[in-house]
C-alpha cells in the first residue's frame, strides 16, 4: 500500500517539498522508505499528489509527480454534534466519525458532561484532535480534511444550530422515530448525541427547540462513544455511499 502524507501548504505542479519531522520519521524508521520510492501527498484542499521520496538524513523530500483530482466524500453532508466524553473517549469518536465519511465535528460540553474544558486546555485538546482527523484522513484515503470546530457550550450551539438550514437529529432512547422511517435528505444533517448519561430532560427540550428531531437506535442503550459512530454508519448505509 502506497503511503499517504498530509501536508499543511498548499501543493504545486512539479514542487519539491519537505515533509514534517514526525511524518519524516515515521515514513523512514517505520515504512523504511528508500530514494525513488511513491507516496500520496494531499494538502486538504481536495485531490492528491503522487510523488517521489527523496531521504536525506533524518528529513524527506518529495517531488510531486502528478496530480489526482479523486474525490471519495461521501454525497451526505453530515455533521456529528458529539457530546464531551470522560477519559480519552473523544479521540476514538474523532478518528472513526473521519474514517465514517463525516464531514464535521463539533464537540459540546452538556451539563451531564464528566470533561470540563476551557482556554488553553481546550485550544490544546481541539488541537490534538485536528491531527486525529488528520491521521484518519491519511489511513482511510480521504483527501478533504474535516473540520474539527472549537468546544461550544450545549446551549450556544443550540443558538447557533436554530438559525441554519439543514436537517437535524438527537439521538434519544425513549424517542418513537427510526432512521429508516425517513427519506433521504437533501440538505445537510445534524446529529447530536450526549455525554455519558445522557442529556437532561431541559436540555432536551431546548434541543427540540432548536430544531432537533428526536431519533432512536434500537431497543438497546448505548454508550456515548458507540451511539454517535453507530447512527453515523446507519445514516451512511442509508443514505450515504455505503
Amino acid at each position: 500500500m502506497i503511503p499517504r502524507f498530509f501536508c499543511p501548504f498548499p501543493l504545486h505542479p512539479g514542487a519539491t517539498v519537505e515533509l514534517a519531522a514526525e511524518a519524516s520519521h515515521h515514513a523512514l524508521k517505520v515504512l523504511r522508505v528508500g530514494a525513488g520510492d511513491t507516496a500520496i501527498l494531499f494538502d486538504g484542499r481536495g485531490g492528491q499528489w503522487r510523488a517521489t521520496l527523496h531521504p536525506a538524513g533524518k528529513r524527506l523530500r518529495a517531488t510531486l509527480v502528478e496530480f489526482d483530482g479523486a474525490d471519495w466524500e461521501a454525497p451526505l453532508d453530515l455533521t456529528l454534534v458529539q457530546g464531551l466524553p470522560a477519559g480519552d473517549k473523544m479521540d476514538w469518536v474523532v478518528q472513526k466519525a473521519v474514517e465514517l465519511g463525516v464531514r464535521k465535528i463539533q464537540p459540546v460540553a452538556a451539563r451531564r458532561s464528566v470533561i470540563r474544558l476551557s482556554g488553553d486546555r481546550a485550544t490544546r485538546r481541539v488541537e490534538h484532535w485536528r491531527n486525529i482527523a488528520i491521521a484518519a484522513c491519511e489511513q482511510s484515503g480521504r483527501n478533504l480534511v474535516p473540520e474539527v470546530a472549537p468546544i461550544l457550550d450545549l446551549p450556544q450551539y443550540l443558538g447557533m444550530a436554530a438559525q441554519e438550514n439543514g436537517l437535524r437529529f438527537v439521538c434519544a432512547p425513549e424517542a418513537q422515530g427510526f432512521l429508516r422511517d425517513l427519506k433521504p435528505p437533501a440538505v445537510p444533517v445534524s446529529l447530536l448525541i450526549g455525554p455519558e448519561g445522557g442529556f437532561d430532560e431541559g436540555e432536551l427540550l431546548a434541543a427540540r427547540a432548536a430544531g432537533f428531531h428526536p431519533i432512536r437506535l434500537g431497543p438497546r442503550i448505548l454508550r456515548t462513544e458507540t451511539a454517535g459512530l453507530g447512527a453515523v454508519a446507519a445514516m451512511m448505509a442509508l443514505w450515504g455511499d455505503w
